[in-house]
């Protein structure tokens, strides 16, 4: 048939998407659940602590041979700048200092960012706003792959490629599906993150760079951890656009894992997702859950049902003021 399972197109979708009406009713069956939206307080010091790791690291990769320091780029440091991206995720939610400091919030996330060597984190917070309200919106949701995407990588071969380049695309699909003008707060995203890789450069050369930014690139491309990037919402059965993974590298990602549960309730702390899913059990333990992030890549590559494709889209329609 030429492309993935004969799919030449995204799975087009008429209705709502479900987060928002399972959060109305599991709220009103499961009250105290508001209890639990709010700042996290433990994640400053969690976080901090890893920026504070990689700035070791770039002292102690910077008198290494070059295979060394891309061998500790992808087996220690583009772990710890993964999870630091996800860190950012739940920053761009408020979670770190709560709504009513969101200031302190952009700044914290810029703190974050550091490690991950290049300007990342309000860029993301402006368009994963979007990824919320506009799930699966066609021109709205840059999460979605791009019409060419889908059409090229559909191969085990080419969809390896894919997963390969997934943080160029990351970077560039919004530029392309739904550019935004560049606001001041990204400006000063980009003036801290590239003072600091100067001051980085300044004291132990390039090794440290490239040990941050090789990382950053190699960990959030073919790599065990980036299987939460296909789990989240490639339709792997028809019909369900969001899944959950329960398994032990929720504890190195800050519970992304809980996906279902955080776009239920995208205002609690992925530290507290797990007490969401044991209050409500019976509205997530029969849903279709991910067991593997690397069985999930696999299946990504070989199975012919599943490619760039197989997405969940539809039409949002927007007021003016939007």
């Amino acid at each position: 048939m030429g492309k993935a399972g004969g799919r030449v197109d995204f799975e087009w979708v008429y209705n709502d998407q479900p987060h928002t009406s399972r959060r109305k009713e599991i709220l009103a069956k499961y009250p105290q659940i508001k209890s639990l939206m709010g700042p996290d307080p433990q994640l400053k010091w969690v976080v901090s602590g890893m920026v504070l790791t990689q700035l070791l690291a770039c002292y102690l990769v910077h008198d290494l041979s070059w295979k060394w320091v891309i061998f500790w780029a992808y087996a220690f440091g583009g772990c710890i700048n993964h999870s630091l991206t996800l860190a950012i995720h739940d920053i761009s939610h408020n979670v770190a200092f709560g709504n009513k400091l969101a200031k302190w919030n952009r700044w914290f996330a810029m703190w974050a960012n550091l490690p991950i060597g290049v300007p990342y984190s309000a860029a993301f917070k402006k368009y994963h706003i979007d990824h919320h309200r506009y799930l699966g919106g066609d021109q709205l949701d840059v999460d979605i792959p791009t019409d060419t995407e889908g059409w090229f990588f559909y191969t085990p071969a080419r969809k390896v490629l894919w997963l390969f380049l997934q943080p160029l695309f990351y970077a560039l699909r919004p530029l392309v599906v739904n550019p935004k003008p560049v606001g001041q707060i990204e400006i000063q995203n980009t003036v801290v993150q590239l003072t600091a890789d100067a001051i980085i450069y300044y004291f132990w050369g390039v090794k440290p760079i490239v040990y941050l930014i090789a990382g950053s690139i190699l960990c959030m491309g073919l790599h065990p951890i980036s299987g939460h990037f296909i789990a989240e919402h490639y339709m792997f059965m028809k019909g369900h656009e969001t899944y959950s993974y329960y398994g032990p590298l929720n504890w190195i990602t800050f519970n992304v894992g809980y996906h279902m549960e955080h776009h239920d309730f995208p205002s609690i702390p992925g530290s507290k997702l797990p007490l969401v899913k044991k209050i409500a059990a019976e509205y997530y333990d029969c849903l279709p859950q991910h067991t593997s992030w690397s069985r999930v890549l696999w299946d990504f590559v070989f199975d012919d049902s599943i490619g760039p494709y197989a997405r969940i889209k539809r039409e949002y329609k927007l007021s003016k003021q939007e």
